[in-house]
């Protein structure tokens, strides 16, 4: 899902294999809150390295130059995926970093051991996890970059069929995939299969990266 934290139940480790998680931080001081949260929840395995399969948490102050580079170079290794924590983000750099395969974003000065946990299980399903303001933040600046090039005629000949508009849709809207199946009387297995399907035929990253590319291109 691509939405704005809502209440979950982060406290159950569940049936499968505990998730890989990295800490990158610029100071010890948040490497260890970030591990200290993080190593509370019995789902999480704490790594010192990221690899294949690895949610890396990426803390940041703000999103200068090398803090890009960082945050690409991460979030494009081969089977890893990743979660920022940022202090502030410029409007010029919000599709940027879900453009880059970042699909998990926590403010800050919201970073509890709830909100980070969320983050990172939102990112080893593939989901999204936007704060609110930066969902409208989204939302807004990629309908602004739709209108100011008339008759999109670099339009990618791949466009997007109705059923995965209608499920894209509600995936901007906050749905989650249960949520999405009993609205468009579908199965959850039919629902995360359009999302396999048209991220894998477009080749983009994640559920939020989706979103990007169907607001930019105007199908929803």
């Amino acid at each position: 899902m691509l939405s704005s934290p809502r209440t979950t139940d982060t406290g159950a480790a569940g049936a499968g294999p505990r998730i890989p998680v990295a800490v990158a931080a610029p100071d010890p001081i948040s490497h260890e809150g970030a591990v200290s949260h993080l190593r509370r929840h019995p789902g999480i395995e704490l790594r010192e390295e990221s690899g294949p399969g690895t949610v890396v948490l990426l803390i940041e102050d703000a999103l200068d130059e090398a803090a890009l580079t960082r945050l690409r170079r991460v979030a494009r290794s081969e089977g890893t995926r990743a979660v920022l924590v940022v202090g502030t983000i410029r409007e010029n750099e919000l599709l940027d970093v879900i453009e880059c395969g970042v699909g998990a974003i926590v403010w800050r000065r919201e970073a509890t051991a709830h909100r980070l946990v969320q983050a990172v299980l939102a990112a080893s399903r593939g989901d999204g996890d936007l704060p609110s303001d930066l969902l409208g933040r989204l939302i807004s600046q990629v309908g602004t970059l739709h209108r100011g090039v008339p008759g999109r005629p670099g339009t990618p000949a791949l466009g997007l069929a109705p059923r995965e508009v209608d499920v894209l849709r509600l995936v901007a809207e906050g749905l989650d995939t249960g949520e999405i199946a009993s609205k468009l009387s579908y199965s959850e297995r039919t629902v995360k299969n359009v999302m396999h399907g048209l991220t894998t035929r477009l080749h983009l990253r994640n559920r939020a990266h989706a979103v990007a590319y169907a607001l930019r291109e105007g199908y929803i």
